[in-house]
C-alpha cells in the first residue's frame, strides 16, 4: 500500500482562471490549482496530480462521478484529495463515500479562484492534506475552516458557508 497522496482536479472555482482565448469576464479552466500551490508547500511526501475532468460543479453528472470513482478505485494509492466546485461538492462526496469505501478521500474547493489573492483555496487545500493523512478509509470534506465526514457537513444556503 502506498502512502502517496493523489490530487485529482475536477474543475470548480478553485481551478478557474482568466480566459486566455476570449474577452470579457468569463472564466476557463487551466492547470490544476494544486500545481501552483505545491511549490509554496515544498512537500516532503510523495504525490501525483491528475485531472479527471474540468467542469463547473453544476455540470457534474453521475457519469462523471462514476468515472471519478473508477479512477480512484483502480489507482494503487489510498489517499486522495479531490478539488471540486462547491455547488455540488457534497453530492460528489456522498457518491465517492459509497463507491470508494476502501480509500481515504478528502473533497475540497474554494469560494474564490486560487489565482485570486484573497482566495480561500490555500487554506482549504492545506487542511485537506492534513486530513487525508489522518483518516482511514473514509470520505471527508474540508471547507471554511471545517473538516467533517461528508455526511456531517451542512451548507448555509444564505451565506454559502459549510459548517
Amino acid at each position: 500500500m502506498s502512502s502517496k497522496i493523489v490530487f485529482i482536479q475536477t474543475g470548480g472555482t478553485i481551478d478557474k482562471d482568466y480566459p486566455r482565448s476570449s474577452g470579457g469576464w468569463a472564466f476557463e479552466f487551466g492547470e490544476p490549482a494544486t500545481q501552483r500551490l505545491l511549490p509554496k508547500l515544498n512537500p516532503s511526501f510523495e504525490l501525483e496530480v491528475l485531472t479527471a475532468f474540468q467542469k463547473d460543479s453544476l455540470e457534474v453528472t453521475n457519469e462523471d462521478r462514476k468515472g471519478l470513482a473508477e479512477l480512484i478505485n483502480t489507482h494503487p494509492a489510498n489517499q486522495f484529495i479531490i478539488t471540486h466546485g462547491t455547488d455540488t461538492l457534497l453530492e460528489t462526496a456522498t457518491y465517492l463515500a459509497k463507491a470508494c469505501s476502501q480509500k481515504s478521500i478528502v473533497v475540497t474547493g474554494a469560494m474564490r479562484p486560487e489565482r485570486f489573492s484573497n482566495s480561500d483555496a490555500p487554506i482549504n487545500w492545506g487542511m485537506a492534506i492534513a486530513t487525508v493523512q489522518l483518516i482511514k478509509q473514509a470520505c471527508y470534506v474540508c471547507m471554511h475552516g471545517v473538516t467533517k465526514p461528508y455526511n456531517m457537513l451542512k451548507r448555509n444556503s444564505d451565506t454559502g458557508q459549510f459548517y
